[in-house]
């Protein structure tokens, strides 16, 4: 479906963009095309005034699942959590330790402060990051948009998954292009 509308404080939101995720494959995008569309939309917005938060994971929570059946948390070194540079400067950076840039974090209260009521998210990875993201924010209240192009995920069933069940019903979905076409059509 094709975007229709941007609000007037529309907040970029990128996920997960740092060192220590560079080195994974991306399906069907390569992380580095990831990287360039939200540097790109990144420019975008802030030449509109627009605010851009950069999000990155520093850890995960010690909770037992299948595939962590001890429960360990795990943090990540400080190395592998630094932002691309490519991303330029962040009005806000955010750092997580779950899935979602909301738990536990100050975004939501930051955008709200803001006057935010539409958020645009990208980044790695889309069936888990992305995809918590966009979820939170829907259950915020928050408008979602999600350029579809500006994502990717090292399991493209994860990806699809995104794409063809969830991100449909969680917010509007399109390309990067299409982004870029309708911040230049939305008056400032």
């Amino acid at each position: 479906m094709p975007l229709t509308t941007l609000d007037p404080k529309t907040a970029l939101v990128v996920i997960d963009l740092q060192a220590g995720i560079m080195g994974i494959e991306g399906q069907p995008y390569s992380t580095a095309d990831v990287v360039a569309r939200s540097a790109e939309l990144a420019d975008a917005f802030r030449t509109r005034g627009l605010p851009v938060v950069l999000v990155n994971v520093a850890g995960a929570p010690g909770v037992r699942t299948d595939q962590n059946p001890s429960g360990a948390g795990r943090e990540l070194p400080e190395a592998a959590t630094t932002l691309v540079p490519e991303l330029g400067e962040a009005d806000k950076v955010v750092t997580k330790r779950t899935p979602g840039a909301f738990t536990g974090t100050d975004l939501e209260a930051y955008l709200r402060a803001q006057g935010v009521t539409q958020v645009v998210v990208t980044g790695v990875a889309t069936g888990n990051g992305v995809a918590a993201t966009v979820q939170q924010a829907f259950e915020l209240g928050f408008h979602v948009t999600t350029p579809l192009d500006a994502m990717t995920d090292s399991d493209l069933a994860w990806h699809e998954f995104s794409v063809a069940h969830l991100f449909p019903k969680r917010a509007e979905t399109g390309t990067t292009a299409d982004l870029l076409a309708l911040l230049e059509a939305t008056p400032a």
